[in-house]
């Protein structure tokens, strides 16, 4: 394949189509389950076809797909979206299919693709074309992900993704908060995570000792963790430990602005646009693969109290977003400090 860029030819628009071309009667609504796949391999002819011949052979249908493959690079990114009875259920299949990495989001009937036969589907395709990654996924059926949440003083990001996880907007199940910050009894997060039964961790750092082996106990059981505006550096010895991902958060305005206050230094020299990162935690502080981005003006009327509240909301919203998405399987990881998000 040696186009940078092509879309599989669409006769739907993503989530647009309500209905499809083929009949499936026989497939009964209400036992209709969502899954995704991600998979990665090297590009080769014939990718797109199998994994569409693999879901329309147990009754599902691609409605459109996005496909990427990098400039002078033997890899192969594809995004679609799949149906199997939205006529009546209007859900939605969302396939991605990459070469170096791919990805599916659909809709089956689990009596008539069982979980178990799913996997044998994917493998096979997988051995097929020698890929080093083949992930499915059943929201419906498998575990949420879990996470730990790390924070310091700050709680805007922290309060927001304890109520998005509350009200079920994060498919996520949050198991712990740490904190390098204590809270005290009675304080709105104290009484939240109380309520729900999540438990809260202070453990007090210093400049030699991070409590790192002791977080390192405390997250063992996570699928991934968040960093909430947590301002603490993690070593690299930390990373190879714990050897899963971690999400982290920062204002958008790095690095002119390091340090201490950088809002209020951002403010002082009349910048025009904030933002806030989202991205991957590496061994380089602050540079690790970027999941998402977000931007807003500012201007002159602005003062310190509506420029920091504007801070602070576009880094709740990027990091949320950045979590679902990593969930979603969305975020799937390009050269060595990339990301192809679709």
């Amino acid at each position: 394949m040696n186009l940078r860029q092509r879309r599989v030819p669409q006769v739907f628009g993503f989530g647009r189509r309500r209905s499809s071309s083929r009949s499936f009667k026989s497939i009964d609504p209400s036992s209709v389950t969502h899954g995704i796949h991600v998979f990665q391999c090297p590009d080769a002819v014939g990718i797109l076809a199998k994994l569409s011949d693999c879901i329309a052979s147990r009754g599902g249908n691609i409605l459109g797909a996005d496909v990427f493959v990098p400039e002078n690079k033997s890899v192969f990114y594809s995004r679609s979206w799949e149906q199997a009875w939205l006529v009546i259920c209007a859900n939605k299949w969302r396939l991605i299919l990459v070469s170096v990495q791919c990805g599916s989001e659909f809709i089956f009937d689990p009596v008539k693709w069982p979980r178990l036969q799913m996997d044998e589907d994917f493998l096979r395709i997988s051995r097929m074309f020698d890929a080093t990654r083949s992930v499915v996924r059943v929201p419906k059926l498998d575990p949420k992900f879990k996470i730990a949440v790390l924070a310091s003083k700050q709680e805007h990001c922290l309060i927001d993704l304890l109520h998005s996880w509350q009200d079920g907007r994060l498919p996520v199940d949050i198991t712990r908060v740490i904190s390098n910050h204590d809270r005290f009894p009675n304080t709105h997060v104290i009484r939240f995570l109380e309520r729900n039964g999540i438990p809260y961790h202070y453990l007090h750092t210093t400049n030699e000792n991070k409590r790192e082996d002791e977080i390192l106990d405390l997250v063992q059981n996570t699928d991934f963790l968040v960093l909430a505006r947590y301002m603490q550096l993690i070593s690299s010895k930390f990373l190879l430990r714990y050897r899963k991902d971690i999400i982290n958060i920062h204002h958008g305005l790095l690095p002119s602005f390091k340090g201490g206050h950088p809002s209020k230094q951002a403010f002082d020299a009349g910048v025009k646009l904030i933002g806030a990162t989202s991205h991957f935690v590496t061994e380089e502080l602050d540079a690790g693969p970027i999941i998402e981005q977000m931007v807003e003006r500012v201007s002159h009327r602005d003062n310190i109290r509506s420029f920091v509240q504007k801070s602070e909301s576009l880094e709740k919203q990027c990091l949320a977003k950045a979590i679902k998405s990593y969930c979603e399987l969305r975020v799937l990881p390009y050269e060595e400090n990339r990301t192809v998000v679709f």
